[in-house]
């Protein structure tokens, strides 16, 4: 065993021994020819990065050639695209000033007319203060009701049938007098009514104490303006027996018949009616229509006598139209006697025309015979 360890030693010894030296004459062998090429591939290897810089500049120039078209199109369809996108926006902006010239101008509208409103609504609220004024003071209310009263008599009743200003017998002169036919007789009016404690009731500046009190006054002030224009206005065998208030303002009229029903009851009573401006157009409609009722009958003879003038009128023109139809009748029957005729001869032309007469020998007519010598 130990033998064959050493000849196996020994073997593999020399194999490396072989080895080194065939690798040392190898290694001797190739320094020459590595030597003898390197020349070559240094120039190959500067032929080649010539013709790697050539194609290399050749492949920049391609592609800054194609760099530059692409920019150029960019560009183009970019301004296309700008020119596009601007005119959108010149069309949207022009819409857009239109619409908001079309605003203003409709503001600017709106602004006159709320700039009227508030005129108005300003000259509205100095009325209003006017006639609160006016409807304060005792004398001017009067003139105020006076002036409501006659303008409402005037346009509905004749001038005959009211005077304002009207002096009754026992000297008070009363807004105005009604002349309505029996058994109605003379009607008086007044219009002058009391409305501070009215103006008292609805103060925002008054309390609550305030205003019940001033309450209790109006109810007051209007059973005294009652008991004073039955005292006054109603005369015995001069007018009628009963009287008219007149409550210049439908908010006071409703304020008494809403709130205040034992007053009108008050009034009733002392047969004094209380009227507002509807209330009232609507009494001298009715007086407007029973003035025109007794007129009518006051004239019943004389349509009588008309309409017995008429009669006869008729009669005659019924008399005549029969005339006048009988004529007519026979005009037309003359008329169709005329046309027969008229046929007739149309007829006998026409024969005439087409020769179908018949010829007839006559004894006076002589024949001729030819000579027949």
């Amino acid at each position: 065993m130990a033998e064959i360890a050493l000849i196996v030693a020994a073997a593999s010894l020399a194999v490396l021994v072989w080895l080194a030296l065939g690798f040392a004459r190898l290694r001797s062998s190739l320094k020459d020819p590595v030597a003898a090429v390197a020349p070559l591939l240094e120039e190959k290897h500067r032929a080649m990065l010539t013709d790697l810089h050539i194609g290399l500049t050749q492949q920049g120039d391609r592609l800054g050639r194609h760099l530059t078209d692409s920019s150029e199109r960019l560009s183009a369809k970019i301004d296309q695209r700008l020119d596009q996108i601007a005119g959108k926006v010149d069309e949207r902006l022009d819409e857009g000033f239109k619409q908001t010239n079309e605003t203003f101008v409709n503001v600017m509208q709106r602004l006159a007319t709320i700039d009227e409103a508030q005129k108005k609504i300003e000259t509205l609220t100095g009325s209003v203060v006017n006639l609160q004024e006016l409807l304060g003071d005792k004398r001017s209310r009067g003139a105020f009701g006076e002036v409501q009263l006659e303008a409402l008599v005037r346009n509905v009743l004749p001038p005959a049938a009211f005077e304002l200003q009207f002096t009754l017998s026992n000297g008070m002169r009363v807004d105005c007098a009604l002349r309505l036919p029996p058994p109605t007789g003379l009607v008086t009016v007044d219009s002058k009514f009391p409305l501070e404690n009215y103006h008292r009731m609805f103060d925002r500046e008054a309390d609550q104490v305030e205003r019940a009190l001033a309450q209790k006054q109006f109810k007051a002030d209007i059973r005294k303006h009652v008991d004073d224009i039955a005292r006054k206005y109603i005369v015995a065998g001069e007018t009628s027996d009963g009287a008219v208030m007149f409550v210049p303002a439908e908010a006071v009229f409703a304020e008494i018949h809403a709130y205040h029903p034992e007053v009108v009851e008050y009034a009733i009573g002392r047969r004094v009616w209380i009227v507002s401006p509807t209330t009232l157009m609507a009494v001298l409609n009715t007086a407007r229509a029973v003035l025109k009722d007794v007129e009518t009958r006051r004239h019943i003879h004389i349509i009588q006598e008309e309409l017995g003038k008429l009669g006869v009128d008729f009669q005659r023109f019924d008399e005549r139209m029969k005339k006048l139809a009988e004529h007519i009748r026979q005009a037309h029957q003359d008329a169709e006697d005329v046309q027969v005729s008229s046929r007739k001869i149309s007829q006998r032309f026409q024969q005439i025309e087409a020769a179908e007469i018949e010829e007839k020998p006559s004894a006076n007519v002589v024949r001729l015979e030819p000579d027949r010598k």
